[in-house]
């Protein structure tokens, strides 16, 4: 998530430590809504799934008030956060894709995969991916690097994983000399809590629109707080085929996939 110099000063405080259960997937039928017999995260076809953030985080005793425990993919990862910088902060969105990869697998392989976060503030959703398998470059502004790179480096020491790259890259700035289409093709697009009210929002669509190339697949999730965020979601449909793939209601997550739409 980009820092201060992107972002007005309105922005929720983020919620630790409940450990929130799952709703069971719904489906509709003529007689209204019915609850799965299943308890999977796995997808209902052509409607979002709605889910609670499980927040996998535990609780520690500890010197640093600035560092959060959590668990992935069976892994236990430590986030240093601060608060100089919103971008070094956890959000929900986070939390959501980084639950929704987690136990979606199967119908997202990351594995091996080339996989771009942009706005990766924290870094969770990167390190999240790194252990599920992925080739990892995580971005973001400048300032929001040090932090960045060092919840990455701490956390995946010891694996015997593919190390991720750490870069700088300024939403709709140098996209073509920093990372030209002709040597960078991504399979995956991340993205978590990137929409909110700035100013950046064009050159965060250009963005994504440079990086999504046929075969690219977007995963976007975002707490949807004001009226700029849907109009986003509009603009991000009106260009690309896009899926709400599940809802968090109690925290106003969505996850959104996108592809490039075929002609």
């Amino acid at each position: 998530m980009p820092s201060t110099s992107r972002k007005a000063q309105q922005m929720p405080t983020a919620t630790k430590g409940n450990p929130f259960q799952v709703h069971a997937p719904i489906k509709t039928s003529g007689a209204g809504i019915l609850p799965q017999e299943t308890s999977s995260l796995s997808i209902v076809a052509d409607s979002p799934v709605i889910l609670k953030i499980l927040q996998n985080w535990v609780p520690r005793v500890s010197p640093y008030f600035d560092k959060e425990h959590y668990t992935y993919v069976g892994r236990q990862i430590v986030i240093q956060e601060s608060i100089e910088h919103f971008g070094a902060v956890v959000w929900p969105g986070a939390l959501a894709l980084s639950q929704y990869l987690e136990s979606n697998q199967e119908r997202f392989n990351l594995k091996d995969k080339q996989v771009l976060e942009i706005g990766a503030g924290t870094g969770l959703v990167s390190i999240v991916a790194c252990i599920l398998g992925a080739y990892v470059t995580a971005t973001d502004l400048p300032e929001v690097l040090e932090n960045l790179s060092f919840n990455i480096s701490s956390n995946i020491q010891n694996m015997n994983i593919h190390k991720p790259e750490v870069r700088k890259l300024v939403w709709g700035e140098s996209l073509s000399e920093d990372f030209p289409s002709s040597a960078y093709h991504y399979d995956f697009l991340l993205a978590s809590d990137v929409v909110y009210h700035h100013t950046a929002l064009d050159p965060l669509l250009e963005t994504m629109v440079y990086f999504c190339q046929p075969g690219t697949v977007l995963l976007w999730a975002n707490k949807f707080r004001f009226s700029t965020d849907y109009e986003f979601l509009e603009k991000l449909s009106s260009i690309f085929d896009t899926t709400i793939l599940a809802e968090f209601p109690e925290s106003n997550v969505k996850l959104i996939k996108a592809t490039v739409r075929e002609n």
